[in-house]
């Protein structure tokens, strides 16, 4: 049989911590994650991890896995560790599912990934960075979207993420900075209607049909925020509901078709990926965001996406797998200089 290591990072965060349910969710992928690959017949085992490198090398050497699943979202205190995590596979000579160290590096930079979606003259709303406090003055223009520039799943994104005068300017690129650290990204706030493009290999590149983020009067600017995703109790979550089956005019669906695959392969994914929209009204879509490692939860987007295709999560799971595999199974090396610490 065929073993497969589901790697994921461990939730640490207090049930109490505003970003707690996007971390805590993963605990429940992996468990579906597990189910789908051992129905598909392969051997599953499980390695978490948190600030502790060592745990992943001496639990990978210990398990021996052919492939592993890589399902690491990085740790709260360093993000960046999503990478770090796809890096340390590829100096141990392990096959993994999805993007590669290098994508998941890039896709990370915001204003890098815009910087290269600029050089391949795909739309990108107009942007400036933000490194140090007291911020230079906006010059794109009201209003803008003010964000952490590397972080995902919308953490620092809520209503008054949108600003319309230097105050709220200034005062949101101050809590961004105090709170997640710097640069800033300060974004041309793009109106109009959002959309999720994911693409997967099968092994060939597929566009999946999109699904729609639609915005009742109740959502005050029309935008995806952190409780519009994760915190159903909100109100941002009950005037953002999801439409699978969207209706979108043959010549704009085109276009982000197009544009979605080119974004994928410019940023270099791998497996599985996503790709945020906004459409004008005019119908120019503007690309928000390049996802190299979507939530591959049972129940969020990505999944009824898949339905929408006739895919299932076991389908899509067995084939990255195959991809993985199909990848060359390089016999595992000793990484050197490699010792058990933390990520700090």
């Amino acid at each position: 049989m065929t073993r497969v290591v589901i790697l994921y990072n461990e939730p640490t965060l207090p049930a109490s911590h505003p970003d707690a349910d996007s971390e805590h969710e993963i605990v429940y992928t992996v468990n579906e994650t597990d189910k789908v690959l051992t129905a598909a017949g392969f051997e599953v085992e499980r390695l978490g991890a948190h600030v502790d490198p060592g745990k992943i090398v001496n639990g990978l050497r210990e398990l021996e896995p052919d492939v592993v699943f890589n399902l690491f979202e990085g740790v709260p205190e360093m993000s960046a560790t999503e990478a770090f995590a796809a890096g340390l596979l590829e100096w141990m000579g392990l096959p993994y599912t999805g993007c590669p160290h290098q994508c998941l590096v890039m896709a990370r930079d915001k204003p890098l990934t815009k910087r290269l979606l600029q050089s391949a003259r795909l739309a990108t709303p107009k942007f400036a960075v933000v490194e140090r406090l007291p911020a230079k003055a906006n010059r794109l223009g009201w209003p803008v979207i003010v964000k952490p520039a590397c972080e995902d799943a919308s953490v620092g994104v809520a209503q008054n993420s949108v600003v319309t005068n230097d105050d709220e300017y200034r005062a949101r690129v101050e809590f961004i900075i105090e709170e997640f650290g710097p640069p800033a990204l300060v974004e041309q706030f793009i109106p109009g209607r959002e959309f999720n493009i994911a693409l997967y290999e099968a092994p060939k590149l597929t566009v999946l049909p999109p699904y729609e983020y639609t915005f009742t009067p109740n959502n005050q600017w029309g935008i995806i925020t952190y409780d519009s995703k994760w915190n159903t109790e909100s109100k941002d979550f009950e005037a953002t509901p999801p439409d699978y089956r969207p209706k979108i005019d043959p010549a704009v669906r085109k276009k982000l078709d197009r544009i979605a695959k080119k974004a994928y392969q410019l940023i270099g994914c791998r497996d599985l990926a996503r790709v945020d929209v906004r459409v004008t009204p005019e119908g120019k879509p503007y690309i928000i965001e390049v996802n190299p490692n979507p939530d591959f939860s049972p129940v969020g987007g990505l999944a009824d996406c898949l339905e929408t295709a006739n895919l299932t999560l076991q389908t899509v799971a067995v084939q990255m797998v195959r991809n993985a595999l199909d990848r060359g199974a390089t016999k595992m090396v000793e990484p050197v200089g490699i010792e058990v610490g933390s990520w700090e």
